[in-house]
């Protein structure tokens, strides 16, 4: 599983839903394992597949023209309980970046700690990315982390996104919590020296 994200241009995933919380996203059943691998397979589970576990043709995760590391979602993406794993399934179904125009506190935070970009959008650019995917399934964005911008690449039309300095210094290197402070070693061990 690849950890730093820097530039990504890929074609998306439109989940055209409102309100997505986190047992839409991982339903509470699969919650017992403890390490983050498996879960994709049962993302947005109860929407995905029938009583007896086949695919719902009319569901877009099961439509062959849609795919790529970008997820979109709508308004309020994961609002709800505080599962970490909501953000395991996502990263774990392959997607790096999920686009909404809101997202929950808690999930956003458990995104970023999870190598999973969450980019706030306005609403008018959301449905602008879902008009133009629906019309042509193989449009690409462009996420730029440095710059902080995402693009749809057939028209140029761009808007920059927030992220926390830190949390963004983080996934440009590949960082959790540790290998930052690892990274700042030196640092932190000249600080001790000089405020003994």
């Amino acid at each position: 599983m690849s950890k730093s994200i820097h530039t990504i241009t890929s074609t998306a995933v439109p989940l055209r839903e409102e309100n997505v919380d986190t047992d839409q996203i991982i339903p509470a059943r699969f919650l017992k394992a403890t390490s983050r691998e498996g879960f994709g397979e049962n993302l947005f589970r109860d929407w995905r597949y029938n009583s007896d576990s086949s695919p719902k043709k009319d569901f877009v995760l099961n439509n062959p023209i849609y795919k790529g590391s970008i997820l979109i979602g709508g308004k309020n993406f994961g609002c709800g309980s505080s599962r970490e794993h909501a953000a395991w399934a996502i990263k774990d179904a392959g997607f790096d970046v999920v686009v909404s125009s809101f997202f929950g506190d808690i999930f956003k935070n458990n995104a970023l700690n999870n190598f999973l970009l969450p980019i706030a959008v306005s609403e008018d650019f959301l449905q602008t990315l879902f008009t133009a995917i629906q019309k042509d399934p193989a449009t690409e964005l462009t996420i730029a982390l440095p710059a902080q911008t995402i693009t749809l690449n057939n028209t140029g039309e761009k808007e920059t996104f927030e992220i926390n300095h830190y949390k963004k210094t983080c996934l440009l290197n590949g960082y959790d919590d540790i290998d930052y402070l690892l990274s700042i070693r030196s640092e932190i061990e000249k600080f001790e020296q000089t405020h003994s």
